[in-house]
Formats: C-alpha cells, sequence, structure tokens
C-alpha cells in the first residue's frame, strides 16, 4: 500500500511527469492526466458476455480471502468518450488496501446495442457475474459496495436499487445481486435535474435522451426505472463525495439527491472536498483520494462487523 501510493504520488509531483497536483495549483486534473497514473495490472480480464465491451477487470488483494468486493465504473458521460483505464489506478490502490475489485466495461449509449435498456443490463449482468466467480476468487458476497465516477456513479446508484424494480421493468431481472452500499463520485443520481444545455457543455451531446430512448419528459416509466432518485428509498447506506470546484457535475447536484435520499429514509451522506475538481476524486495521490478510499473502507468495515450467520446481509 504505501510502496503503491509513492510510486504515484513520485508520479504525480516530480518535475517530469505530465502533471502536477497540489492543494495550491488551479491547475485540475483532466481525464488523460488520471489515464497516466502509474498502475499495476489487473490479475484476471474476465467476460461476462459475449460483446466486446461486456468484460471486467479483477483486481485481487494479497491473502486467502474472502475479500470484500468494490465493483468500480468509470464515468465518460455515458459514452466512448472515457473507458476503464480512467479508474485502474483507483482500483490497483484499492486492491493494495486489501479489497478485490471488480473493474468493469459496458456498452455505452454510442455503442452498438448500448443506451435503453443495454447500458443498464450491461451492469446488471457484469455485477451478478460476481456470482459465477466468487467461489474460485475467494469474493465476499456479503460485502459488495459499488464505486462509480461521474455517470458511472449515476449507474453505482441505480445498480443499488434495481431490486426494486417491478417485473414489467425490461431492466428487471430476478434476484439481483445485493449491493451492500455505493460511493458516488461526483455522479448524477437525480437524471432530471442535468440540463440539456449543461450536457451539451461537458458531453457534446444530450446523452441522457440517448441513455432513456428519449426526451425526459416522453418516457417518464424509463426515467423511473433509471434514474436512482425515482427508485428511492435505495436500501442501503450512500456516501456522495465531489470537488469544490466541479462544475462537471457541480456539488448542488450531488446535495440534491442527498436531501431526496434521506427524506425517502436512506442514510446518505454528501462530502465536498475543498480544492479538487471533477476527476481529483478517482486519482490516488491527490488531496481528495483519502477520503475517497477512507469512505469506501469505512462501509466495508460495515460490513465486516455484522455476525457471519447474518443472512440478511446477502
Amino acid at each position: 500500500m504505501k510502496h503503491a501510493h509513492t510510486l504515484i504520488r513520485a508520479a504525480l509531483f516530480c518535475g517530469t511527469a505530465l502533471f502536477t497536483v497540489s492543494a495550491l495549483s488551479a491547475e485540475l486534473l483532466k481525464p488523460r492526466e488520471v489515464d497516466a497514473i502509474p498502475a499495476s495490472p489487473p490479475d484476471r480480464t474476465l467476460a461476462y458476455g459475449s460483446d466486446p465491451n461486456q468484460f471486467g477487470q479483477l483486481f485481487l488483494p494479497k491473502g486467502e480471502g474472502p475479500f470484500a468486493v468494490a465493483v468500480v465504473l468509470h464515468g465518460g458521460c455515458w459514452k466512448k468518450f472515457a473507458d476503464l483505464k480512467n479508474t485502474l489506478p483507483m482500483s490497483d490502490t484499492l486492491r493494495n488496501a486489501g479489497i478485490a475489485v471488480w473493474n468493469i466495461e459496458y456498452r455505452r449509449v454510442d455503442s452498438e446495442g448500448g443506451g435503453w435498456p443495454g447500458t443498464y443490463l450491461d451492469v446488471g449482468a457484469a455485477i451478478d457475474y460476481l456470482r459465477t466467480i466468487a467461489r474460485e476468487y475467494r469474493l465476499d458476497l456479503k460485502q459488495v459496495v459499488a464505486v462509480g465516477h461521474s455517470a458511472g456513479g449515476h449507474l453505482a446508484s441505480w445498480a443499488a436499487g434495481r431490486h426494486r424494480l417491478t417485473k414489467n421493468s425490461p431492466l428487471y431481472v430476478e434476484d439481483p445481486m445485493h449491493i451492500r452500499a455505493v460511493v458516488n463520485l461526483a455522479g448524477p443520481a437525480r437524471l432530471q435535474s442535468l440540463s440539456a444545455q449543461q450536457q451539451q457543455k461537458v458531453c457534446g451531446s444530450v446523452p441522457v435522451t440517448q441513455l432513456l430512448g428519449g426526451e425526459i419528459d416522453r418516457v417518464p416509466q424509463r426515467l423511473h426505472d433509471g434514474s436512482p432518485s425515482e427508485m428511492l428509498p435505495l436500501g442501503v447506506p450512500q456516501i456522495l463525495i465531489t470537488g469544490s470546484l466541479d462544475w462537471l457535475v457541480p456539488p448542488a447536484l450531488g446535495e440534491e439527491y442527498a436531501a431526496l435520499a434521506r427524506k425517502s429514509g436512506d442514510r446518505a451522506r454528501m462530502i465536498v472536498v475543498e480544492g479538487a475538481g471533477h476527476f481529483e476524486v478517482i486519482a490516488p495521490g491527490t488531496a481528495a483520494w483519502p477520503t475517497v478510499e477512507e469512505s469506501i473502507l469505512s462501509l466495508v468495515n460495515v460490513a465486516r462487523s455484522r455476525p457471519q450467520n447474518d443472512s440478511s446481509a446477502d
């Protein structure tokens, strides 16, 4: 763990690095700079479906297990703007902290078969695939936490609530994998709060329309089934973390959702990291990262404190 952090900090702060991060810097990280953070490769790359985008990277800690699991979902406006390379550094760092990581790829709105309902179905299938590989890789399915960034934060929150879908929904599956908790990193959890103008500015298009397969006001049932805010209460602890300087998905959006979640009866906490932007929250070595890592570990520790024979944990 310390060795990994030393390497990352060296790359972040040395004069020959591609970028510089400090609390006093006005220059915020960009996605390709996060991709460039040194990281060790995954232990396994496994397909959960037949499409080239239906695969995940499995990171396994040292030890015998069973290991708690962080399902990690990258962002990128639900488009091919980013892929799971963007969350590889954080996946490696969480592995070094003792957590197994399932860093997943999925069809996006500009992929064949992506959008409605394919993007959602892929996320659900990837998470359910943990049941297939749990025994071989010593995964503790009672301790599965979803961690998503940006558009992936939306999908992580959605995955935690999909047990609430009704049988008439095209996103419904019987007995979905239980998510114990969610860490949503600068992700929009209330889709209708994203204005078309903001989406156009950030994403170069209006991807929520592509994600739902129609304008929000014309597909109310899809909005209900595909936006975490409409699925409340999710029934699991939720931590939302956003940088104070994040103009892509401003802190106000997380605060709005957290208030709605608490009103529904959920445990939801919003953390605003001063001086951080949109990508600092997924970059090990930044001032924002300890807050993220500690939040994830705190949810795993809650899970570990439960009695081993507590059947309600799954």
